[in-house]
């Protein structure tokens, strides 16, 4: 999943929503390098990016990715699928998108210093280009397609990936809403019972 399904799935304190989104550029064993709320919510993030990349119907959506980008299938439906999320907010949140995005956006900013020192520049820039709203449109994922594709060896294929979520749509729809049921469903169990942190040791 990417930055708005993870931010989605935290429980709304600002701890949960920095460690959703700092469970991307944090990696190896947490210690006490942050508050236990944000250490939680960068488990759930991590264990959120496991039961996604083990569900059968992610792997069929990933299937649907053509031979030249099959490599990529992951970043693809990442993206495609905070598209979907994006284009049916209304199905899953009553707070508008443009409210919850403003309020992550301060979130985040407020605490940038917590991100590893390369990345801090990561946040005012996900401010200012809107990249937690800007997948709703194709053209929002295309445009962030291109920048992959530039930073990646061998990315050329990422450029033009769209085609892939036009061509594939009605399916990719009903899997994504398949899907993020479930995964919606789980991530209220791991907060209920603490199951992430089996999942996830420091």
């Amino acid at each position: 999943m990417n930055f708005l399904a993870h931010i989605y799935l935290s429980n709304g304190t600002p701890e949960s929503v920095l460690g959703a989104v700092l469970g991307d550029f944090v990696k190896g064993r947490l210690h006490d390098r942050f508050t236990p709320g944000v250490r939680e919510a960068i488990r759930i993030h991590r264990a959120i990016d496991c039961y996604t990349d083990a569900h059968p119907v992610v792997r069929e959506s990933r299937r649907l990715v053509s031979g030249p980008r099959r490599r990529y299938a992951p970043i693809l439906i990442d993206l495609f699928y905070d598209h979907l999320l994006a284009r049916d907010w209304e199905r899953y949140s009553a707070v508008p998108l443009a409210d919850f995005t403003r309020s992550a956006y301060a979130v985040l900013g407020a605490h940038a210093h917590a991100f590893p020192g390369p990345f801090q520049r990561v946040v005012p820039r996900m401010a200012a280009e809107d990249w937690l709203s800007a997948y709703r449109e194709p053209e929002g994922i295309e445009r962030a397609l291109a920048g992959l594709s530039r930073r990646a060896r061998r990315g050329a294929p990422l450029i033009g990936g769209v085609e892939e979520l036009t061509r594939n749509y009605a399916a990719l729809a009903d899997q994504f809403r398949a899907f993020f049921a479930e995964l919606r469903g789980q991530v209220a169990t791991w907060n209920r019972n603490d199951e992430c942190s089996m999942l996830n040791a420091e």
